[in-house]
């Protein structure tokens, strides 16, 4: 009797971790244009998407074509929160990257509230490359999951 509870138990275990998860990613773009006149936001989707309907495959026979064209990936419903730039006319501010950090804590806290889990986080700068060139943005990509 023992043996077919625990066997029951772990079974049932088993079944709560094959579940799946929801994902959602959310996005911040910081902008690196000096004098303040760069856009930085914090973008959420508001859209589900099937990816498949945007998928064509490739074989040896040739291209399995879809009927959609780059003009119906884009989406109508987003959420855009605001965020200052890196850079006033001085020079860095601190104080802007301060205020984006708290903007940002609050979203992070909002998701995890929510039951979201931050499980991973990835950046990259686009940066200034030279003289001529004023324009750069940071972007940090926040990926979320719930069971």
């Amino acid at each position: 009797m023992k043996k077919i509870i625990i066997t029951a138990l772990l079974m049932a275990g088993l079944f709560v971790n094959a579940q799946g998860f929801q994902y959602k990613i959310v996005t911040t773009i910081e902008s690196v244009v000096p004098g303040g006149i760069g856009r930085s936001r914090i973008i959420e989707n508001g859209t589900e998407v099937d990816y498949t309907q945007f998928t064509t495959t490739r074989t040896k026979e040739g291209k399995e074509k879809t009927d959609k064209d780059r003009s119906d990936v884009k989406i109508d419903n987003l959420k855009e929160s605001t965020l200052v730039n890196f850079y006033s006319l001085v020079g860095i501010n601190f104080q802007n990257i301060a205020s984006n950090d708290a903007m940002i804590t609050s979203m992070l806290n909002k998701y995890s509230k929510d039951g979201w889990e931050l499980f991973n986080i990835v950046s990259g700068v686009e940066s200034d490359a030279g003289k001529g060139d004023g324009d750069g943005i940071f972007i940090t990509r926040f990926y979320f999951r719930m069971k």
